[in-house]
């Protein structure tokens, strides 16, 4: 499948990592070393260790898994290793996993001595079609997401779709509503293609075509000032309900089935605030019905979550900022809704019958 360019680096989509082969034996580096999470270093890494075989060695930096362990202490940690390791500013880091791997790797690389070269093999839905694209880093500070970051540009990523072979249901269900969301706010014909398949379904022409949306959009407005903050569409509330969720459930919130919950509520208010259409509304609303399971939102939840959404890194003195739909295919950014809208948002998902 072709590549695609992105800013300074290139997007291979690939079956047996060809061309991370040819870039190792390509480019030198004094060491290199592979970052992965309790998941990836049992299904993943075996993958990527037969594929390196006889091209490079590399040391392993292991972290534990999941959203909660995305933070500053666990990037302390990658750090360490790599002083204990003696890695150098020719060091390169390979980020091999999902969204909290690709943005702690990617962050830790960025910093670790004013930065080293990083690569990004992303192994989930989520992290193929979002996170590991684009260059931001990033990780969390008391529940809030991604609020301590940069912008820095991987060397290259790395496309496998063999490693969604190791992932569940639920797994491809999260990454399944990024694609989604591309199609919402970039490319309706994209949206009506995907809305009635399964996550499992998914194709690489698709897990293609939604990278390129996103491509055409960061390369556009790499630092987020204008296009590219329609990527936020459901992030505002769903990343609310991710970071309470991830504090208050035994259980938490996946990112995709937050923001697909932020879907929902942030298309009522397109409809309530920037004209989506009842039509349009209620054709997102069933098509998220039927791929996510609904949460229990209680009413006690709400003052928490407008408080999160009050720290929200793409707030503008002090007034929650929103990306907004006025059509399917179509999203405007910096709309300011007032908490009465948020909260009305979040009781109208809270009533609906699944």
């Amino acid at each position: 499948m072709k590549p695609i360019q992105s800013l300074g680096y290139t997007i291979f989509f690939e079956h047996k990592l060809s061309e991370l082969q040819k870039f190792l034996s390509e480019n030198t580096y004094s060491k290199v070393f592979v970052l992965v999470d309790t998941n990836t270093e049992k299904y993943c890494l075996p993958i990527l260790q037969d594929t390196l075989a006889n091209i490079v060695q590399f040391d392993v930096i292991e972290v534990d898994s999941g959203e909660e362990n995305k933070n500053i202490d666990f990037c302390i940690g990658i750090w360490k290793t790599l002083i204990d390791f003696e890695a150098d500013r020719n060091s390169l880091l390979i980020n091999l996993g999902g969204g909290v791997v690709t943005d702690m790797g990617s962050f830790a690389a960025a910093t670790f001595k004013r930065g080293i070269d990083f690569i990004q093999v992303p192994t989930t839905l989520l992290a193929q079609v979002d996170a590991s694209v684009g260059g931001k880093t990033g990780i969390d500070l008391d529940h809030v997401k991604n609020i301590i970051g940069t912008f820095t540009q991987p060397k290259a990523v790395f496309i496998a779709t063999d490693f969604l072979e190791t992932l569940d249901q639920r797994q491809l269900r999260s990454g399944f509503a990024e694609l989604i969301k591309h199609g919402l706010i970039y490319d309706a014909s994209f949206f009506k293609q995907i809305q009635h398949i399964q996550p499992n379904e998914v194709i690489p022409t698709m897990i293609r075509r939604s990278v390129e949306i996103k491509n055409k959009i960061v390369t556009i407005d790499p630092l987020e000032k204008g296009l590219r903050k329609t990527l936020n569409f459901g992030h505002t509330i769903g990343h609310a309900l991710e970071s309470y969720s991830l504090k208050h459930d035994t259980s938490p919130l996946l990112h995709g089935e937050a923001i697909a919950i932020g879907f929902i509520c942030e298309a009522y208010l397109s409809m309530k605030k920037n004209g989506l259409s009842e039509n349009e509304f209620s054709e997102i609303q069933q098509t998220i019905l039927a791929h996510y399971p609904q949460y229990n939102l209680q009413d006690s939840a709400l003052p928490n979550l407008l408080e999160i959404m009050k720290n929200d890194k793409k707030n503008i003195s002090d007034r929650i900022n929103f990306s907004l739909l006025s059509k399917i295919g179509h999203c405007d950014i910096n709309i300011f809704c007032p908490e009465e809208a948020i909260r009305e948002s979040l009781l109208y998902y809270a009533q609906i019958n699944y």
